[in-house]
């Protein structure tokens, strides 16, 4: 027979309101009776029906996540700490891959926003107009795109370019390129201007390449340039841009590090495995996804936290970079 909301409120010593509340606005209750609820309910094995509750709290217990591509490694990882984090709110995830659309992205978030409670974005390729604007309609927060005024995960892009750039400096590399993406690409844009930066403070001559799309073969198509601007080592805006390049530069008979260092961003799972093994920046990716939906929970229930948090990075030091030649 199935376990009801009186079974538990009997067990637990209180209403059935304050089951309810306990378990839809938990806020407003107290927290020792809050975790008693929960307890019961837990060892009862009683699961709230969310139409019931939705009729109660006006929300779906739904949760929308858009990211830019799922076939790029970085995104599934973000992908499962949005989810891990959602279940332990009891909330579900509706998944959306937007290609790097920006059009396909505004429409899906038009879509998506009348089912869900509130919207995470992951590396957004829109307009600021225009998530300024989704953000006056539904709860938002963004995962690796900062707009004042709007919650967000990012990471400190200045200290991993610092890092990765004193690890090239400290090898003897003077001249380094570095091969950009997507200029609609709010990550793209905090590296470039973060890597002015440290160079600048490094004396280091940086060559700027690209822009490209940031996947395995944008690293192919750019490898020939990065290899004729006569640099010793080369730094990309993502692991499968590094990737590509890797792959270019084993066709030409050019060997890594020897002939030239390369260095990528994000430390995504493939670059511990191939050889060279990629040296990179590692940022955040299941921590970044359980951030956004905290930072989205406490937007749903007017909590008054800080709308911004910055992840740390950490420079992953591998085979691909080695002493200028």
């Amino acid at each position: 027979m199935a376990v009801t909301i009186r079974d538990v409120a009997r067990m637990a010593g209180v209403s059935v309101a304050t089951v309810t509340r306990a378990l839809s606005t938990p806020e407003v209750v107290r927290p020792t009776t809050r975790e008693r609820v929960r307890e019961v309910a837990s060892s009862l094995g009683y699961h709230p029906n969310r139409a019931a509750r939705g009729l109660i709290t006006g929300r779906t217990g739904n949760i929308g996540l858009l990211v830019p591509d799922l076939a790029n490694p970085f995104f599934p990882s973000i992908v499962k700490g949005v989810q891990a984090r959602a279940l332990e709110a009891d909330h579900a995830v509706f998944l959306a891959d937007t290609d790097e659309d920006p059009d396909a992205e505004a429409g899906l978030v038009r879509k998506l926003a009348k089912q869900v409670d509130g919207l995470v974005l992951c590396s957004p390729r829109m307009a600021e107009q225009e998530l300024r604007a989704v953000a006056r309609e539904v709860p938002m927060v963004l995962v690796y795109r900062r707009i004042a005024g709007v919650p967000s995960v990012t990471a400190e892009f200045l200290d991993g370019m610092r890092q990765a750039l004193s690890h090239l400096v400290a090898l003897g590399h003077r001249r380094i390129a570095y091969v950009a993406g997507p200029r609609s690409s709010w990550a793209n844009r905090e590296r470039v201007r973060s890597l002015r930066t440290v160079a600048k403070q490094a004396g280091v001559e940086l060559v700027e390449l690209g822009s490209v799309t940031p996947q395995f073969q944008g690293g192919v198509s750019v490898a020939d340039r990065v290899l004729a601007a006569a640099v010793t080592a080369v730094i990309a805006y993502n692991d499968l841009v590094a990737l590509g390049l890797l792959h270019r530069f084993a066709a030409r008979g050019v060997a890594v590090p020897d002939d030239i260092s390369v260095l990528g961003f994000d430390d995504i799972p493939l670059a511990a495995m191939v050889h060279p093994a990629l040296t990179t920046v590692a940022l955040p990716q299941g921590q970044a996804g359980q951030a956004g939906v905290d930072l989205l929970l406490d937007l749903l229930n007017k909590r008054d936290r800080a709308v911004r948090r910055e992840l740390p990075t950490q420079l992953m030091v591998r085979g691909s970079t080695g002493s200028a030649r």
